[in-house]
């Protein structure tokens, strides 16, 4: 694994967000549509279906990556990415949540 500086990591906007809504992507088996409040409404498209239920998320507090160049996937524009932790075989997966309760849009440090 490749050290990087500190300045790269203080780069990264990461925050808090609250996960509003999910809609199933029309042709995709393994992406939702997220909506996600971080202090203003962001749209993520999320690989995580085969993991969870759309009910299971609505709620959730997650760290989502706010400061990625959007990205089009499957003719829906991405505005983030979520915080995510994966086995090698990619076989599980699990979204890095918050253990207590904190403003939408606090910052991740």
């Amino acid at each position: 694994m490749e050290n990087i500086i500190f300045d790269d990591f203080k780069k990264l906007d990461l925050r808090v967000g609250e996960i509003k809504e999910v809609e199933d992507v029309e042709g995709a088996d393994r992406i939702y549509k997220v909506k996600v409040d971080i202090g203003e409404e962001r749209q993520l498209i999320a690989g995580i279906k085969q993991f969870y239920a759309k009910e299971e998320l609505v709620g959730k507090k997650v760290v989502v990556i706010c400061n990625l160049e959007p990205k089009t996937i499957r003719g829906v524009e991405s505005h983030g990415m979520l915080f995510a932790a994966s086995t090698p075989e990619k076989d599980q997966l699990t979204i890095v949540s918050l253990d207590k309760d904190i403003p939408n849009g606090s910052r991740v440090s």
